[in-house]
Order: C-alpha cells, then structure tokens, then sequence
C-alpha cells in the first residue's frame, strides 16, 4: 500500500484526485493538515473542520476525516444553498400542494428550512465571524431572530406560513422545533457580542417555553404531520440541546418526549409501532435510538465506572441489577437499561438495508432519519458510528444531482431542505464533540 503525506499549514487546500483539482472550500482549523494517497484514495488526515461549538477537533474521539470526493460533494452543495437564499434572509422549501417547483427562488421562505440550512453551514465551517458563507449565515440568523421575535408568546408556532411540504409531512409546529434547535447552536457562536448572545438566548428561551406547552402527555408534539413521530423527536432533541447551553428546560417534559420516542420500539417483542411514522419503520426506530441515545451512554458510562472503582468485574454488562451495583437507585437503574435496550435494538434495525430503503425511495424524511441515526449512534458514544457515516456517505454521493442539490422524490421534495439535511449527515464528523455534551441529567 503506498503512502504519500504533504503537510499543508494553509486554510485553503488544494487537493489532486482524478483527472483534476478539487477545491476544499470550507474552512479549515488552523492546524497541520496531512493529505493522504492509500490505494488511489486521498483522504485528509487531521482535518476534521472547526465545529459550530468547541472548535478544535472532537475532543476525546478519535478524527474521523472526509475523504476528498465528501469534501467536493460538500463544497458543490453549500454552493447550491448560497446561490438559494432569499433577498430576506430565508430559504424555502415550498407549499405541499406545489412539491414539482424545484427552482429555490420560486418559492415563500419559511423558518424550518432556513434553521436548516444555517445548521448545515455552521456545521460545514462557517462562522458569523468567518468562513466563506460567513455572510449567508448571518442574514439567516437575522431572519430566524426576526421571525421569533415577532411571533405571538400565546401561538403554538413562530410563523404565520401554513401549509409548507415540512409543515405538512412532519408537523405544523416543525418551524418552531428546528429554528429551537438552530438558535441553540448559535449561543456559542454569539459570545463575541453580548448584546446579539442575549437576544440569541431569549429567542431560544421563547422556542423552549412554546415547545414545553406543545409537548402533550404523551410526550408526542402537537400538531403532528404525515410523519409526525420526526417533528417529536426533534423537539426532544431541541430540549437536549437548550438544557446543555445552561437553557432551563422542565425535566418531566424532556423525560415525556424521550419516552414517547423509546416506546416506539418494544425490545421484548422487537416490534416497532409507526403509527405516527405513516407506517414507515425507519421513521420510528431512527426516534428511538436517538432519543435513547444520551441515557445508553450514561449507562454505559455507570457500568464503566463502576468497574473501575471495583464494584463490578470486567465481564459485567449494563443490566439493571448492574446498575444499581453501580450506585443507581432501583427506578434509575430501570430507566437507563431500558433506553441501552431500546438504543442497541433500534440503531442496529434503523441500519439494516430493508429499513433504510424507507418508503421506497428517498424523500426528505428518509434524510432526517438518516441524520437522527448518525447523531444516535454519537451520542450514544457507539464508535461504530463511522462505518455509519462511510457507508452513508456513499449512498448520499451516488444521489447528488449535477447542481450540487439534492432533492427528495416523494413527500418532501425540496431541494434546499434535502440539500441542508445531506450536508448536515455529510458533515457530522464535525460536530461529535459538541453531540457528545448532551447529557441525560442536566447536572
């Protein structure tokens, strides 16, 4: 196997790979870069991108670097996004009853899909403060501040815009759930400038207080769409999200809206309810072994400690006898095996062939489930996550089209929300140290 390394200290690369160059547009940390040639593949060693959070690397893990064709297809997409955005500052992804307008211009802009697209650009490498899209990223935060602020504190959503193809497919408060999420990770982001960081918070503080109320006793949000159970397990994710960037989030919600997502898979009978996933099996199990994600690796973690301190043998696994060995109380120590059970059960079904094909073929909802698998398997703390994100690359590479978009070919059919859901799967390399802050407790 032969082996060429060039150490590059730049933050604009060039890399050689088949018949021409490449341009790695995002921008890189400022540190060694090491391209590398193995069996014809050139694959950047130590260039995991400046995250949206901590910045330099993935803490504890190991660097999982994109291969150089990623890294093109991720440069072509972002490319596609910046020519998409609105005079406004927004992104659209179009009305349900009009899913064949393709063209972004064509259509009204909407919050969900403009949350979108500033997550994938933060995740990719750009800043407020820098980064090619740089720019971009400040008007759509603009956009998304504006929307909220404006919004009526009593109305479940933040926008007025009805009957959009997210709306109708994941939910009518999705607007609400994904510009919570967007807003969060701009906390970090916004520190420079403590003026925008506390308008950033208490926009984030509204979205938290409108997703409180819409969580009902099931623990599903209301106002669920086609694939309802996606809008829930993003409104979780969201209240994860704001709980560790010091947000105050009412705990009995959280455990509500992850419990509605572990009860989705029952690993007694290895049965998965879709009733509110329009039937469609991946929907579902990729909810479940996100929303069980953080509680797996607490238990994980327990277990681990334990041994450490004596307390259990090496050969001990997560169970709830072990748990409470462990130090746990007996409710405690039934809670975390039960989500390690739903966790280890539904990642590996949500990765099977049949299931991935969800409804047949790949609309916007396959998308985000994918993306609620990959950042499952991280927060759990599973390192079998990257052969996750190479098999998944592939699949997302061999379905981009020739502008650098993606689009979905049924329900969601949008190519900026497709093309924001990819890049955010494409890049999630990026962001494991950040997904591996959200914690079950809050302490």
């Amino acid at each position: 196997m032969k082996k060429n390394s060039l150490i590059i200290a730049t933050c604009v690369i060039f890399i050689l790979a088949g018949a021409g160059w490449i341009t790695a547009k995002q921008y890189f940390s400022h540190t060694a870069i090491k391209v590398e040639t193995v069996d014809g593949e050139t694959r950047i060693e130590g260039c995991v991108f400046k995250t949206a959070f901590e910045g330099e690397g993935v803490g504890n893990s190991k660097p999982h670097p994109s291969p150089a064709k990623v890294v093109r297809s991720i440069d072509e997409g972002l490319e596609f996004l910046a020519d998409a955005q609105a005079p406004d500052g927004g992104y659209g992804a179009g009305l349900h009853s009009a899913q064949g307008i393709m063209d972004p211009h064509a259509v009204k802009t909407d919050p969900a899909t403009t949350a979108m697209v500033a997550m994938a650009m933060l995740r990719t490498g750009s800043t407020l403060k820098s980064g090619q899209y740089s720019k971009n990223l400040k008007h759509a935060l603009d956009y998304l501040l504006e929307t909220v602020e404006e919004s009526d504190p009593n109305h479940a959503n933040i926008t007025t815009v009805t009957g959009t193809q997210i709306q109708a497919k994941l939910g009518q408060n999705i607007d609400l759930v994904l510009t919570s999420q967007c807003l969060t990770n701009m906390l970090d982001q916004t520190k420079y400038d403590q003026a925008l960081n506390k308008r950033v918070k208490r926009a984030v503080e509204k979205c938290v207080d409108k997703i409180e109320r819409g969580i009902n006793s099931s623990g599903a949000m209301n106002g669920s769409g086609w694939a309802g159970v996606l809008q829930s397990s993003f409104a979780a994710n969201a209240l994860e999200s704001a709980q560790a960037n010091g947000i105050e989030v009412e705990e009995e919600v959280l455990d509500d809206a992850r419990d509605y997502q572990k009860q989705n898979y029952d690993v007694k009978t290895n049965s998965v309810s879709t009733g509110d996933a329009a039937g469609v099996v991946l929907y579902s199990v990729s909810g479940s072994a996100r929303a069980s994600a953080a509680e797996a690796r607490e238990a994980k973690e327990k277990i681990a400690d334990a041994k450490r301190a004596g307390k259990l043998k090496e050969s001990d696994e997560v169970s709830d006898i072990n748990l409470q060995k462990a130090g746990l109380t007996p409710s405690e120590a039934m809670k975390l095996e039960t989500a390690y059970k739903v966790n280890e059960s539904a990642k590996r079904l949500a990765q099977s062939d049949k299931v991935m094909s969800g409804y047949g073929n790949n609309g916007g909802e396959e998308f985000l489930s994918f993306l609620q698998t990959g950042e499952g398997l991280i927060v759990s703390g599973d390192d079998d996550w990257t052969v996750w994100y190479d098999n998944m690359s592939d699949r997302l590479l061999s379905i981009q089209n020739q502008n650098g978009s993606w689009n979905g070919h049924h329900c969601i059919t949008s190519p900026v929300f497709c093309t924001a859901t990819c890049l955010l799967i494409l890049s999630v390399n990026n962001d494991v140290e950040n997904l591996r802050q959200v914690n079950y407790r809050s302490n």
